[in-house]
């Protein structure tokens, strides 16, 4: 069964148009939504969540009418919102057990589930002080603490790790896979970052312009690719030359020269050969796979990015 389902979703603000016929299915799994700013995922979001009334269609998730039975849906759906919107006079504890009772929980439940989620994304120590004193990402894991409190089925991520350092950054992604491998959570990622959506994800909604390009699993977008990569430990420049001048298409990038492998096997032979004449060590010789960046460059650019 679909988490999530629209049909002809349409969303129009005066001189602009959000979502325009959008008809999407999305399983439950980990899910990355990626487009460029205004393509519509915050807007989705929000209507899938009933926070927003659409145009004209239809939006559902867990089977629940999204605008209509809004109040049921908020039951079973976590949501953690892009932008900082913390009461910062509350302590974490008080905040998440809050949402935790909005959601539906008793309030005995409501402080056990808190206790537990809090020690989950890493603030135990920290949750009884006021959270106008908490780093940026000490605030991400309280949004992501009341999105996860009630032990929901489907949780609605909106750029989870913004504002974040790299280390800060790695440390969310890792929280967020692991709530959805180990407590078995449908997660929807909204994201800009797209090695995000490639490291957590298992499956990739791609919309532009309010309409859905390409709904598949990632490793569909990120097979390998018809270039091999060649590291060795000195002349990658001689190396380059020799294999353009065997009839390769090569090209340096960095520390690897990248081969195109055309016309069955013989570029494995070309290259063992080349690097036997110059007496240097190969380092690697691997065939390269497709990244997302790969893919979103294609399209602005029209170019393969190959050698």
């Amino acid at each position: 069964m679909a988490i999530v389902a629209t049909s002809g979703l349409t969303k129009r603000y005066p001189g602009a148009t959000a979502l325009d016929s959008l008809d999407l299915e999305i399983k439950p799994g980990i899910v990355g939504l990626v487009g460029a700013n205004g393509a519509g995922k915050s807007t989705l979001l929000k209507i899938l969540l009933g926070l927003l009334e659409p145009t004209s269609g239809s939006a559902s998730v867990l089977g629940f009418d999204a605008l209509n039975e809004r109040a049921e849906l908020h039951q079973f759906v976590g949501y953690m919102p892009e932008h900082d919107c913390l009461p910062l006079d509350m302590t974490a504890t008080e905040f998440v057990a809050h949402m935790a009772q909005v959601s539906g929980l008793p309030r005995s439940a409501a402080r056990e589930r808190t206790a537990e989620t809090l020690r989950h994304v890493g603030l135990f120590e920290e949750r009884y002080r006021e959270m106008r004193g908490y780093s940026t990402g000490m605030k991400q894991r309280v949004k992501l603490a009341q999105a996860l409190v009630h032990d929901p089925k489907v949780m609605l991520l909106d750029e989870p790790t913004n504002g974040l350092d790299p280390a800060g950054r790695d440390d969310m992604l890792d929280l967020v896979r692991r709530i959805g491998v180990d407590f078995g959570i449908s997660i929807i990622m909204s994201s800009h970052l797209l090695n995000e959506i490639e490291r957590v994800c298992d499956h990739l909604v791609l919309i532009d312009a309010g309409r859905l390009v390409q709904s598949a699993a990632v490793a569909t977008f990120t097979g390998e690719t018809g270039v091999l990569a060649v590291e060795v430990d000195d002349g990658v420049d001689e190396l380059e030359r020799r294999l353009t001048g065997s009839g390769l298409r090569a090209a340096r990038q960095g520390r690897l020269v990248m081969v195109a492998l055309e016309g069955g096997t013989g570029a494995y032979d070309l290259i063992r050969d080349a690097a036997a004449e110059m007496e240097v060590g190969l380092v690697k010789l691997q065939q390269r796979r497709q990244s997302l960046e790969d893919l979103f460059r294609q399209g602005e650019d029209g170019n393969d990015n190959g050698a």
